[in-house]
């Protein structure tokens, strides 16, 4: 018989977060660290307002590209955050996760042969989406010394006159990096004078410890140069909601719209009611979450000092990346027996990239009690390989 399977698909990793996730839901008495998922719940009064548009009989298909009443709130928001000017009738489309809108906007705007830079350690959905969409993946390694931000030279190394997007995903997940304004400037020029589109995923932006987040499109000429993404299941505790969006020039998001169209037809009508209540109202919210998160994470680079675990100091996201390397062990070979020895679950940092190599990542979107008992079982392993 013909084989019923596409190369390209079987020839893409599953993901290695998920393995990992899957395996520690077999174990008793484990703990993991493992998946980027606030352990909050929905605030309730987002919850409500999604109960109450079920009661109401709101459960219609929306328009393709969203509610009207979320996409002018999207717009509030980033104008109130950002200082941008969106318009919501043409220049906004709510995805199902930001997840769909990364898939949307490659597909939308690559030619087959055309390169993308995709700085890793990064998000594992970035490099298979890419080749997807019929793209070459160009691997930019971010590096530790330089807090795993991009730089400028590290761009210009790797551009070709096949380099169409950059990819840029800051606050980074693993390794809670950020870009600062001056960060961002510096490779504004570059991407400018190469003629460089920028796929800018933000879904962390509330989530930084320093001073607001600054995006790249507040940058003078990288407005019309950009696909932010962005969504609603970091910073509001919506990761079931399945909710994102993609802000940006008006031509891009009426292809990404198409594809949306017949894909998908529209995202989840309750969830988008319940959007619109986390952008009126849910300030509050996020900040008091993100203080519980800054709390956390200032606990783990302690307890990771006091162990000798060399870390970076993370100003984002949820994650903290230490090095594994002077164990002896592969990050596979070490998450793999840190699970069984000590049930405590971890995720290699090859899982971003082979630049993610000797590192492991944790999230501290979990609850503090939890975290003390994994510092607890992690001291106990170090100390056996020491």
């Amino acid at each position: 018989m013909r084989n019923p399977l596409a190369d390209t698909i079987v020839d893409i990793k599953p993901s290695g977060i998920r393995k990992f996730f899957d395996v520690v839901k077999t174990i008793d008495g484990a703990i993991s660290l493992g998946v980027g998922e606030p352990d909050f719940d929905t605030p309730w009064h987002i919850r409500d307002e999604g109960i109450y548009s079920l009661e109401k009989g709101r459960t219609f298909y929306t328009s393709n590209s969203g509610l009207m009443e979320l996409k002018e709130e999207i717009c509030n928001y980033l104008k109130r955050k950002h200082d941008l000017d969106y318009d919501p009738s043409s220049q906004v489309l709510v995805t199902v996760g930001g997840s769909e809108a990364i898939d949307l906007a490659f597909r939308a705007m690559i030619n087959p042969g055309d390169e993308v830079l995709i700085p890793q350690p990064s998000y594992v959905s970035y490099e298979p989406c890419a080749i997807l969409a019929g793209a070459k993946p160009v691997i930019i390694e971010l590096k530790e010394e330089n807090e795993f931000r991009l730089t400028a030279d590290e761009i210009l190394e790797h551009v070709t006159d096949k380099t169409k997007i950059l990819v840029l995903p800051f606050p980074n997940n693993p390794t809670g990096a950020i870009m600062e304004r001056k960060d961002l400037e510096s490779i504004a020029e570059v991407i400018k004078e190469k003629d460089l589109f920028v796929l800018s995923d933000e879904i962390y932006s509330e989530l930084t410890y320093t001073d607001k987040h600054v995006s790249i499109t507040e940058i003078p000429g990288m407005y019309e140069r950009t696909i932010l993404i962005n969504g609603f299941s970091k910073a509001y505790a919506m990761t079931g909601w399945r909710l994102g969006y993609a802000c940006g020039p008006k031509d891009i998001l009426e292809q990404m719209t198409k594809i949306h169209q017949y894909a998908i037809m529209c995202a989840p009508t309750t969830s988008q009611y319940a959007a619109v209540e986390a952008l009126k109202n849910g300030d509050e919210d996020v900040a008091m979450m993100r203080e519980q998160y800054n709390q956390r994470r200032r606990y783990l680079l302690n307890e990771f000092r006091q162990m000798g675990l060399p870390c970076f100091e993370p100003f984002g996201a949820f994650y903290i990346f230490p090095s594994i390397k002077r164990f002896g062990m592969s990050s596979d070979e070490f998450a793999t027996k840190l699970l069984q020895e000590e049930k405590l679950a971890v995720v290699p940092g090859n899982a971003f990239g082979d630049c993610g190599e000797g590192f492991i990542r944790i999230s501290y979107a979990y609850s503090l009690e939890d975290l003390k008992k994994a510092v607890e079982r992690l001291k106990r392993f170090i100390s056996r390989y020491e």
